[in-house]
């Protein structure tokens, strides 16, 4: 076996091209795809390897796995060369989930403090917080929107086990904006309102459930979180079959969980902005579910029973 791998530069995109890309580039024989993204960057003059993207010549497809090993790419081998392309200014995954995470913990926290500056000019629904003070229902939503959302960050610290370093920094933006907006200050605003649904000191059976339901679907949320990474070691991004709790009725029982600690969220608050939030992250989840469907039966094959249903039993 060669001792090197010296293999043609190609931009992918000639009208923003990356100027100082060299036409050529030699690699050691054991080179991962990280490792020829670090080569690619320095010899270009750029300082975050992270921005370099690069492509098999022949389908055209970037090479996802970092951990890869060059040689083994029979596209690049094949052609002699690897497409390359500036992917733009990065930030880490685990930050970009830090901080849309934290949006939600931020408006629940800040509408209830300023309800008088907010609701001051409904004086027909609201005249002070000692005449019409939130709820023993809001403060219980206020809470599990909190547990939530403090689970969301403790495993984004703590548990999860991402397979890319970096993703693009714009999507911190859209991302946020999703959080921050729609679960933070669009349920916040209509959860802790003097007349919401949510606004009553009683709680009935169908709060009990709610709570139950929820309580339920975080617990194995949860559970699935720490089973899926598991399945990776630290710094790798290898792909396991998961075998856990849910995994025998759907692709992603993380987001079935996901969906089903909402639910009771719902049965509490019978508040519409909820309901939106919630339908509106099931477009997404749908999408990613059914793309981790197809991952898996193209990773291991018949060794992977094949679902149905990828997120809802009998819907999705």
């Amino acid at each position: 076996m060669a001792s090197k791998l010296s293999l043609k530069l190609t931009n992918r995109a000639p009208k923003q091209p990356i100027k100082k890309l060299p036409a050529h580039i030699e690699l050691p024989a054991d080179a991962t795809v990280e490792d020829a993204k670090v080569a690619v960057a320095r010899t270009s003059g750029i300082s975050d390897f992270n921005r370099i993207g690069l492509y098999d010549p022949t389908s055209k497809k970037i090479l996802k796995n970092r951990r890869a090993l060059v040689r083994d790419e029979q596209g690049v081998v094949a052609a002699g060369e690897l497409i390359v392309k500036d992917l733009g200014p990065q930030m880490a995954w685990r930050t970009v989930f830090v901080v849309e995470y934290f949006g939600p913990i931020l408006f629940h926290s800040l509408v209830p403090l300023i309800r008088p500056y907010i609701y001051r000019f409904a004086p027909y629904l609201y005249v002070s917080e000692t005449s019409t003070p939130i709820s023993k229902v809001q403060w219980l939503l206020f809470a599990l929107f909190q547990i939530h959302f403090l689970k969301r960050e403790y495993e984004t610290i703590f548990v999860h086990r991402f397979s890319a370093n970096t993703m693009p920094a714009f999507n911190i933006f859209r991302n946020s904006a999703f959080y921050w907006l729609m679960s933070g200050l669009m349920c916040s605003l209509h959860i802790y309102a003097p007349n919401s649904a949510a606004d009553r000191d009683e709680l009935v059976p169908l709060d009990y459930l709610g709570v139950g339901i929820f309580v339920f679907g975080e617990v194995c949320n949860w559970i699935v979180h720490q089973h899926l990474a598991s399945l990776r070691k630290p710094g790798g991004t290898e792909k396991g079959i998961p075998n856990c709790i849910g995994s025998g009725l759907v692709t992603s029982p993380n987001y079935m969980f996901e969906v089903t600690a909402w639910i009771g969220v719902i049965l509490i608050s019978r508040s519409a902005a909820v309901v939106l939030f919630i339908c509106t992250g099931i477009m997404y989840m749908r999408s990613w579910s059914r793309d981790k469907e197809k991952a898996l039966r193209k990773e291991f094959g018949d060794r992977y029973k094949n679902k149905r249903y990828t997120m809802l039993p009998g819907l999705i």
